[in-house]
């Protein structure tokens, strides 16, 4: 995208972030600054932060408000803090910014061009307030791109999550059962590579079309009061709340880990974990041992947020390029067309999304055939 920023067409924009910083955001943020853009940023995870990249980012001229290890108020207080620039774009991951804008700050949202927003949680909170009448900007959901979920939320996720664990535990994989709970583009992602590595893994899913596909895909389904009693590991991937409850916990085996990949940490709950447990502690950066009546153990980790960003680094820049890319050509597409954009939520314009795919093709040289002219013909009509 270095030619397209050259232009400087974010020249004067304001953009309000937030997202997780890590060193694959910063390339997002470097971008929008050389297109003239000037960014306030504040993190989409209490514990995401990496602070060697938060600090560097403020040293090259951003306004900050990002740590790891933020408490929640502390973490709601950077997002607040990030819109007192004003911003003519706001870019999000999860909805939290979108919705402090558009419920608590409705006299700065009002002036907003537009945003965007990175993950499946935040367009479905965008697509409801949408609904009920209160979004005050257009939103382009990047999450829809298919550049995006088809790589990002896939094979990034399915390889990060996976990272995340074994830096945490360093278990051995092969032999387990493995339970993940939701099979949408992340759950298939995480499934597939526990797979290649040599794991038994079961399904847990509410919609009949995915649990169908699951099972024609060669994994095992089930309800999870099942396969609570017979998993060694438990990861969550819905985007729901309360997908591992107390009942789950007391069916488990001694030792069983939970893992979540949702965006917040709502989907195993850590509150029925502490109301049960009779003891915890801290057995390493990352692992949580709670002690239950029955006299098994259950580990959890990264205190039930993100395990991916929590106890790994996320995903690899090779997949976030392409996330990024539709971010920024969807911010300039904001910028230039926000005038005749009605305040709902879009997809990714089709054009955006193919030229990333070209990009990314180009970036690793590989090269792909162009349809004759006779052969577009051909698929265009109707008559043979």
């Amino acid at each position: 995208l270095g030619d397209v920023y050259k232009r400087q067409p974010l020249n004067g924009i304001r953009i309000a972030a937030v997202l997780h910083v890590t060193k694959e955001t910063a390339v997002l943020i470097r971008t929008l600054m050389r297109g003239g853009a000037e960014i306030w940023l504040a993190a989409s995870n209490p514990m995401s932060t990496q602070d060697d990249v938060a600090a560097a980012l403020a040293l090259s001229g951003v306004h900050v408000f990002a740590w790891r290890g933020e408490t929640q108020e502390e973490y709601f207080w950077a997002i607040d803090k990030i819109t007192e620039c004003e911003p003519h774009i706001v870019i999000d991951d999860g909805g939290d910014l979108h919705v402090h804008l558009n419920i608590q700050k409705p006299s700065t949202a009002v002036r907003i061009y537009g945003g965007t927003e990175e993950t499946t949680t935040g367009v479905i909170r965008l697509r409801a307030m949408e609904k009920d009448g209160v979004l005050k900007y257009p939103v382009i959901a990047v999450n829809n791109a298919l550049t995006k979920y088809l790589f990002d939320n896939r094979y990034g996720t399915g390889q990060s999550t996976i990272d995340g664990i074994l830096r945490a535990t360093n278990i051995l994989l092969a032999g387990k059962t493995v339970v993940v709970a939701g099979y949408g583009w992340v759950g298939r992602g995480i499934a597939w590579r526990l797979r290649g590595m040599g794991a038994h893994v079961i399904i847990t899913e509410v919609n009949p079309v995915r649990a169908l596909e699951a099972l024609m895909d060669g994994f095992e389904v089930m309800k999870m009061d099942r396969a609570a009693e017979i998993g060694d590991v438990f990861i969550t991937a819905t985007g729901n709340i309360d997908v591992i409850t107390k009942e789950h916990y007391l069916k488990m085996k001694d030792g069983a880990i939970l893992a979540n990949a949702g965006h917040f940490d709502v989907e195993v709950s850590v509150k029925d974990l502490e109301n049960i447990a009779t003891s915890k502690r801290e057995l390493r950066e990352c692992v949580t041992e709670y002690s239950l009546p029955n006299n098994k153990r259950l580990y959890l980790l990264g205190k039930g947020r993100l395990v991916n960003l929590v106890c790994a680094e996320g995903h690899p820049s090779e997949v976030m390029d392409m996330s990024f890319a539709n971010q920024a050509l969807s911010i300039r597409y904001i910028v230039e067309r926000h005038n005749s954009l009605d305040k709902k939520v879009y997809d990714v314009p089709k054009e955006i999304d193919l030229e990333v795919a070209e990009l990314k093709l180009k970036s690793m040289g590989i090269e792909i055939d162009r349809l004759t002219e006779n052969q577009r013909k051909y698929i265009e009509s109707w008559l043979f």
